[in-house]
């Protein structure tokens, strides 16, 4: 199934659903089924609306966090070379600026216990 359309409140086409839905309505999604020849129209709605507090800011921008790789992993490790990363020795772990890997895949390699630090070499 392929979404091919994605429709915001107020937009030509959803004026039906927004006096249906009112402020609840996020948008519009129409859908087209290959195998079975349909188009459908979704809808994504606001059904509760709670507090929340984003968690801390883990790691500054500009601070050398440490990336766990397996020596094995030499597509990682190129990635990791490519953002700028350093290997460590001691450690036995990449350090390389969390702005150069934040929201990418490459998180996940952070260990969970993992320290910033400020000068690794």
């Amino acid at each position: 199934m392929k979404t091919r359309l994605v429709l915001k409140p107020g937009q030509r086409g959803t004026e039906r659903l927004v006096k249906k839905y009112g402020a609840a309505l996020v948008c519009v999604r129409y859908r087209y089924d290959a195998e079975s020849g349909q188009r459908l129209k979704t809808v994504e709605l606001i059904i509760e609306k709670t507090d929340w507090k984003p968690p801390p800011v883990r790691y500054a921008t500009e601070s050398l966090v440490p990336v766990q790789i397996s020596a094995s992993d030499l597509v990682l490790r190129a990635v990791i070379k490519a953002a700028g990363g350093r290997w460590n020795p001691d450690e036995q772990l990449w350090f390389v600026r969390y702005s150069n890997i934040a929201g990418t895949p490459m998180e996940r390699h952070i260990p969970a216990d993992a320290k910033p630090s400020s000068n690794a070499t």
